[in-house]
């Protein structure tokens, strides 16, 4: 009986860790809208000036 003690107990140490992650990595992927991206695109070059305005013009009219 005292064998399964020291399986369980690391067990749920390990899920708990695993489980905290997971919900921060969620709350760090919804920091950027739409337009954060958009505009990150623009400045890195992969997108061109008539792509980024004919974006944006589609996400401003979603709004």
């Amino acid at each position: 009986m005292m064998m399964w003690w020291w399986i369980l107990i690391p067990v749920v140490l390990i899920l708990a860790v695993f489980m905290y992650n997971g919900l921060n990595r969620r709350r760090y992927r919804n920091t950027e809208n739409p337009m954060d991206i958009l505009d990150n695109r623009f400045a890195k070059g992969e997108i061109s000036k008539e792509e980024y305005e004919e974006q944006k013009k589609t996400l401003n009219t979603k709004n």
